[in-house]
Parts: structure tokens; C-alpha cells; sequence
């Protein structure tokens, strides 16, 4: 008969410990995955005095622009400051040679404003958190 060694775990919830696990399955990604590069796509709108008005992030990796947020002052709402972010952010994931993107968002955020620019609804999860659900939309690049 084998016997199973007892693990302790230890709690960590601290930004640099969740990092830390992010880094070691990216390290194991690129030695599985055809694509070695994972680039971080940034843009920001500041104001005269440095604020943050609005900004996008998101990183290209093989044929993906991975949408990861994209945010609007309340002050600068309905100005097309949003529409503009993600256009530039589209056109240098396409130079990258991105041909889709791929992002998600809540019920209550933005699913409209991305279908009005080309994104299709993928998939729904439902109950998210509890009782609202998150979009996994895509978009063709190159079409």
C-alpha cells in the first residue's frame, strides 16, 4: 500500500504571490505553445496635469489581441474617447499581426458599445457573480 504525503498549504493573497503564479504558468505556456512573445498594448489619454482620463490594456500573442480593460472618465462619456481607444488599440494589434480579439465584460459594462464595433457574443456565463453574467466576445481584425 502507497502512502500519500500531507501537504500544508499556506494562505497568500497578495498581489506579488498571485503574480508569481501567473509568471510560472506563462513560463510553462511558452514551452508549450507555438507562440514565444506576449506583448503588452497600452494607451492612455492624460490630462494637462498627468490624471488618467481614459485608458486601454490589453498584450498580442500569435493571432490575438487579448482585450483586458478599457476605461472612460464619467466626464469624457458619449465624446468617442472609448471608440478611439479601441481603434488604435485594434490597428497596432493588427500590425503585430493580430488577426482576432477576444475580451469579456459584464452585464452592466459595455456589451452594446463593443457589438456596435464589430464584437460577436461568443459566450455567456451565467450567475456571474451571483447574479449577473459576464460576455466573451471576438472580433475578426482583417476583415
Amino acid at each position: 500500500m502507497s502512502q500519500t504525503a500531507t501537504h500544508k498549504f499556506t494562505l497568500d493573497e497578495s498581489k506579488e504571490f498571485a503574480n508569481a503564479v501567473e509568471q510560472k504558468i506563462a513560463e510553462f505556456n511558452w514551452q508549450q505553445w507555438e507562440v514565444s512573445e506576449r506583448l503588452p498594448l497600452g494607451l492612455k489619454l492624460e490630462s494637462e496635469t498627468g490624471e488618467l482620463l481614459a485608458g486601454f490594456s490589453a498584450r498580442t500573442f500569435g493571432n490575438w489581441l487579448q482585450i483586458d480593460n478599457l476605461w472612460v472618465s464619467e466626464s469624457l462619456r458619449g465624446q468617442s474617447i472609448g471608440a478611439q481607444l479601441l481603434t488604435e488599440a485594434e490597428s497596432i494589434a493588427i500590425e503585430r499581426g493580430c488577426i482576432y480579439a477576444i475580451l469579456d465584460t459584464l452585464n452592466f459594462q459595455a456589451r452594446p458599445f463593443y457589438e456596435a464595433r464589430g464584437y460577436t457574443l461568443q459566450w455567456t456565463q451565467e450567475a456571474y457573480p451571483k447574479t449577473g453574467c459576464k460576455y466573451f466576445m471576438v472580433k475578426h481584425l482583417t476583415e
